[in-house]
């Protein structure tokens, strides 16, 4: 068997690259929706699987994707030096049309679906890794969420638009093989030698090269304008999720902690961060809450050690956290639902001239002492303070489905920062 194509046949590597690329399209489109369907389940606090399974099928969905790129751009570059065998039947020139048609298309997707399905990966943090040397990240892709959504959405689009076309290739395979009985497939397979009989008639230029590359083209060009309208439709990709301010300036309520606090001065919270750091898989991902409240009473000159009282309370629904943030929401993380809120209480009291907070943290429902110390700067009427503390999930009931430390870390790294101005 020739190594290149003829008139009449494909040429034996044109036929490795078809079923090399197809065989792993066929085994990437059902993991990745496997995973998909069992991380929704994840998500919505019934899991079906562990957290490690659930990784091993995204990790294997998207080094196939990544493997069908490097063999797609090999299989466009080789149909490039070659010609295509002709069709059997060039009397049927629209037949012919569609065909060139839907096959330019099916390049244009095998390149799409795992294109926009790494950049989406290199764009966010928190995520399965793809498998062997393959990196996990892309130039001139920075890690953004916003920028990662929006390939998300380019990334499920462009699978509905290979699975269509597909759909339409393999449609018309089964035409000529069952209804033509011609031998269009059977030039397809692997080891087949076909008598010269069967290829009669072959042998002019398929027709209408150009103008089928045009139909794709235009197909392509109008399916782009409805998934840019429904992205818009759907999210501003100039907006990552969560919008809300770092901190918002009402107080929490005073509690028993802050009562005792209630006469000293009112220090008013006008910008901040809370940020978190974990480790999944080995891979730090950053995050943090945008939304949040925080009441202070705290005066330097009081006598004694105690210098104040200091309430917060964090909304865990605001949490970012890369690609993992809707799973962090479920029942075995955080569960946002039953617990939307969580809560810190201390009393701000100097220690060997140190100033920290002595108080307790509460995650769904459970309530953990902690203790931090606190820098703090302020001049005049003005205060910036910062702090950084680690907490083990496990004892706040979080990933309890979840105890091996390599697939998700124990400690949580949280640091905070604030600028306040005294009432």
């Amino acid at each position: 068997m020739s190594l290149t194509n003829t008139q009449a046949r494909y040429g034996s590597v044109a036929k490795a690259l078809h079923w090399s690329v197809a065989l792993l399209i066929l085994a990437m489109l059902p993991v990745g929706f496997i995973a998909a369907k069992l991380a929704e389940a994840t998500q919505a606090g019934s899991p079906i699987v562990s957290i490690s399974v659930l990784t091993t099928l995204f990790s294997a969905h998207k080094t196939f994707g990544v493997l069908v790129l490097i063999l797609a751009v090999l299989r466009i570059l080789w149909a490039l030096t070659q010609s295509r065998p002709a069709p059997l039947h060039p009397e049927r020139k629209l037949e012919t049309l569609a065909a060139e048609a839907v096959h330019w298309m099916l390049y244009a997707f095998i390149l799409l679906v795992p294109l926009t399905g790494w950049i989406h990966h290199a764009a966010s943090s928190g995520f399965a890794p793809i498998w062997g040397p393959f990196g996990q990240d892309l130039p001139f892709v920075a890690k953004n969420e916003a920028l990662s959504h929006v390939f998300a959405q380019l990334h499920f689009a462009t699978v509905l638009g290979m699975v269509g076309t597909l759909g339409l290739h393999i449609a018309g395979a089964l035409k000529h093989q069952v209804i033509d009985r011609d031998v269009t497939l059977a030039r397809m397979l692997p080891g087949r030698t076909l008598p010269e009989a069967a290829l009669s008639g072959v042998g002019a230029e398929p027709h209408g090269k150009a103008a089928s590359l045009f139909v794709a083209v235009l197909l392509l060009g109008v399916g782009a304008g409805v998934t840019s309208q429904l992205i818009g439709q759907g999210h501003d990709a100039a907006t990552p999720p969560h919008t809300s301010p770092s901190a918002t300036a009402t107080p929490a309520p005073l509690t028993a902690t802050a009562t005792a606090a209630s006469t000293l001065p009112v220090w008013q919270v006008e910008d901040g961060t809370l940020a978190l750091e974990i480790t999944q898989l080995g891979n730090l991902i950053s995050g943090q809450f945008d939304n949040w409240q925080a009441d202070i009473r705290y005066d330097p000159e009081a006598t004694g050690t105690d210098k104040g009282a200091v309430s917060v309370d964090i909304d865990i629904a605001s949490l970012s956290l890369g690609t993992v943030a809707a799973q962090a929401m479920g029942a075995d993380y955080f569960d946002s639902a039953e617990f939307p809120t969580a809560r810190y209480e201390a009393t701000l009291q100097d220690i060997d001239g140190a100033l920290s907070a002595v108080g307790s943290l509460t995650i769904k429902g459970i309530a953990v002492p902690l203790t931090l110390p606190v820098a703090l700067r302020v001049e005049g009427g003005q205060a910036e303070a910062s702090g950084a503390f680690t907490l083990d999930r496990r004892a706040f009931g979080i990933g309890d489905t979840v105890p091996d430390e390599g697939t998700l870390g124990f400690g949580v790294d949280l640091n905070f920062t604030l600028k306040a101005t005294r009432q």
